[in-house]
């Protein structure tokens, strides 16, 4: 079954200390170039299709603003 996959990054939890964008295995995490309300240039999702929902990231992250989910998808039955 094929999964849907979806990364949210809390931009205000975020202290863009870039240990995201250090372990995520296709470079698809970077550094925004906007600043957050605590002044912090924070993470940012540059291609969802790309992103494979390994949760490294997540992991990495000290400040716990990084969520994974894993939804299935609806399998369309031929017969």
């Amino acid at each position: 079954m094929d999964k849907v996959k979806k990364l949210e990054i809390d931009a205000e939890r975020c202290k863009g200390c870039g240990l995201c964008t250090h372990f995520c295995p296709r470079g698809l995490i970077k550094t925004a170039d906007t600043f957050n309300s605590k002044g912090y240039k924070t993470a940012v999702l540059t291609d969802e299709e790309r992103c494979t929902s390994c949760t490294f990231c997540a992991r990495m992250c000290p400040e716990t603003a990084i969520e994974v989910y894993r939804e299935a998808e609806s399998r369309k039955v031929v017969g």
